[in-house]
C-alpha cells in the first residue's frame, strides 16, 4: 500500500477510531507492540471528565511499519469494537473540508467495514471505510468511504450508484455536511418517496415491480424491526424527479393489497419537525384571534372544584366553549383555570357577575387571559417609573464611626453627662434609610431626655434594630418622644478612645 500524496515522509503517526470506551494507553500500546519502531501511543479523553473519546494516535518510527500497521490492524477487534486505522492528518481543513469523501446508504446488514472497504477500493486508494452501528454492533444500513483524491470519488459515486450489492440496490454519492444541507421546500424537486399502510406480507420484490412502472428506482427499502417483519413504511428512490412526482400522484391513496397506500415525499426529521411547528404555532395564533376578549383567567379557585363545577357557575352568562382547571402532573389543582365564552360580550357580563364572588368559601378572581408575553411586557412599563426612582435614589451607606448627624443642644448635654448618644438607625454599616432631619432646632427644655423605664419596651426595640450586647440583652438607652426615635447610650471614653 503505497504512502498517500498528502503525507509527508517522515511523518508516521497513526489515527485509531472507534476505540472502545474502556480502552486505555497501556492496552492500545499491546495491540501495535509487535511492530518494532512503534514509539508511543495515545488515547485522547475529555479535559473535564477525562473519559475516552474513543479515538487516539499511535506513532512510529518508520514508516514502513506504519504502512503495514494499517494493512494488518485497520478492520481488526480490539475489546469486541472493529478499530478503523489510518493516516492522521493534522490539518483540520483537510479533514472537514469533505474532499472525496462518499455517502453510502441502503447498505446490507452484512455489510461491514472490511466489505465496504473491498467494494470501493477498485476505484482509488481508500483512506477510511466505515459502517454506522448501533450500540448492539448492528448496521443501520449506511455509512462514509473517504477516497484520497476526488477524482476517485466521482468514479466510485458513477459506476457503484444504483447497484445491487448483496440483494440491495444501493445509493452512492457525495456526503454533504449537517450545516451545508438545504431543507427543501414544497416547490422543490425530490426522488424519495415515502410509503405507509403497507400490509405485512408486502416484500421488496413486489413494491419494486408496483413503482418502477413509473421510472428507474435507485434504491428501495421496507423498514423492519428486530424480529425481521414489516413495519407498515418503506422509501423509494427515483432517478428522475419527475418520475418521482408521478408515482406519488398515481399512487397516494391507491389500494394496494388490503390497504389503501399512503405516498409522499420523504422528509427529513428537522424539515418534519419545523413544518409541525409551524402548523402548530398557526393553529395557535387562529385560537388566540379567535377567542381574544372571550377567554377568561379564574383564580383562587378551590381544591376541589372540578371543571364540570366551574362550568355550571359560569353557563349562566353565555354559551361556554371550553373549560380548564389547571392541575400538576400528580393531578392536584394549581388554585387557577380558564374559561372561554363563544363572544366578548358574554365573557364581560361574567367577569361582572362572578368578579369576587364567593364559590366553595373562596372569593373568585376573574381577568381576560392575557398571552404571557404580553402580560410580561404590561407588568414591565406599569413598574418602570417605580423602577428609576429606585435606581435614581442614592442612599449611601455611613462607612465605620459615629453618624454625621448630631443634634447639638442634645449632644452637648450628653457630653456634659458623659454620655454620647448614636441612632440606632445611622451605626456602622447602616444606611439612612431616607431619614430626614428635622428643620427645627430643639431646645433642651422642649426635648426632655426621658430614660425608658419600661424594660420590655427597650427590650424590644434593642431586638428590633439588632443591638445587644454579649449576653444577648439590649443596650440601655433613652427614648426622645418629640423625634420618635431611640437613642443608644455609649461610654464616652469609647468615644475617645476609638
Amino acid at each position: 500500500m503505497a504512502v498517500p500524496a498528502t503525507v509527508a515522509a517522515t511523518q508516521a503517526s497513526l489515527y485509531v477510531g472507534d476505540l472502545h470506551p474502556e480502552v486505555t494507553d497501556t492496552q492500545l500500546f499491546q495491540a501495535f507492540r509487535e511492530f518494532e519502531s512503534l514509539s508511543s501511543v495515545r488515547v485522547c479523553r475529555d479535559s473535564m471528565t477525562r473519559t475516552s473519546l474513543r479515538y487516539g494516535y499511535v506513532n512510529f518510527m518508520s514508516q514502513q511499519d506504519a504502512i503495514r500497521a494499517i494493512k494488518v490492524k485497520n478492520n481488526s477487534y480490539l475489546f469486541g469494537k472493529v478499530m478503523r486505522v489510518m493516516w492522521s492528518h493534522r490539518d483540520p481543513n483537510a479533514r472537514k473540508s469533505g474532499r472525496g469523501n462518499v455517502f453510502v446508504k441502503n447498505l446490507a446488514d452484512s455489510i461491514d467495514n472490511a466489505v465496504l472497504h473491498d467494494l470501493f477500493q477498485k476505484y482509488g486508494n481508500v483512506l477510511s471505510s466505515k459502517v454506522v452501528v448501533y450500540d448492539d454492533g448492528k448496521s443501520k444500513g449506511y455509512g462514509f468511504v473517504q477516497f484520497e483524491s476526488e477524482e476517485s470519488a466521482n468514479s466510485a459515486i458513477e459506476n457503484l450508484n444504483g447497484s445491487t450489492v448483496r440483494d440491495k440496490q444501493i445509493y452512492v454519492g457525495k456526503f454533504v455536511r449537517k450545516g451545508d444541507r438545504i431543507v427543501p421546500g414544497n416547490d422543490s424537486k425530490y426522488t424519495n418517496l415515502y410509503i405507509k399502510n403497507l400490509d405485512s406480507d408486502i416484500t421488496e420484490a413486489l413494491l419494486q415491480e408496483k413503482f418502477s412502472t413509473f421510472g428507474k428506482i435507485i434504491s428501495l427499502a421496507i423498514a423492519k424491526d428486530d424480529n425481521g417483519l414489516s413495519k407498515g413504511f418503506a422509501f423509494v428512490n427515483y432517478d428522475r424527479p419527475d418520475d418521482a412526482r408521478k408515482a406519488m400522484e398515481a399512487m397516494n391513496g391507491s389500494q394496494f393489497g388490503s390497504k389503501n397506500l399512503y405516498v409522499s415525499r420523504a422528509q427529513k426529521k428537522a424539515e418534519r419537525e419545523q413544518i409541525l411547528h409551524n402548523q402548530f404555532e398557526e393553529k395557535r395564533k387562529e385560537q388566540i384571534l379567535k377567542s381574544k376578549g372571550s377567554n377568561l383567567y379564574v383564580k383562587n379557585i378551590d381544591d376541589a372544584v372540578s371543571e364540570k363545577e366551574l362550568r355550571d357557575l359560569f353557563s349562566s352568562c353565555g354559551r361556554i366553549t371550553s373549560v380548564k382547571v389547571m392541575r400538576s402532573e400528580k393531578g392536584i389543582s394549581k388554585g387557577f383555570g380558564f374559561v372561554c365564552f363563544s363572544n366578548p360580550e358574554e365573557a364581560n357580563k361574567a367577569v361582572s357577575t362572578f368578579y369576587g364572588c364567593m364559590f366553595h368559601g373562596k372569593p373568585l378572581y376573574i381577568a381576560f387571559a392575557q398571552r404571557k408575553e404580553d402580560r410580561k411586557t404590561q407588568l414591565k412599563l406599569h413598574y418602570a417609573p417605580q423602577q428609576a426612582r429606585l435606581n435614581g435614589s442614592s442612599a449611601a451607606v455611613i462607612p465605620g464611626g459615629f453618624s454625621s448627624y448630631f443634634y447639638p443642644n442634645v449632644t452637648s448635654h450628653m457630653l456634659q453627662s458623659g454620655l454620647l448618644y448614636q441612632p440606632l438607625g445611622l451605626g456602622p454599616g447602616w444606611r439612612t434609610n431616607d431619614f430626614t432631619l428635622p428643620t427645627r432646632s430643639f431646645q433642651q427644655s422642649q426635648v426632655p431626655i426621658v430614660p425608658s423605664t419600661n424594660r420590655n419596651h427597650r427590650l424590644n426595640r434593642g431586638r428590633m434594630n439588632g443591638h445587644t450586647n454579649s449576653v444577648g440583652k439590649a443596650h440601655s438607652g433613652v427614648y426622645i418622644p418629640q423625634l420618635q426615635h431611640y437613642y443608644q447610650a455609649m461610654d464616652s471614653r469609647e468615644y475617645l478612645t476609638a
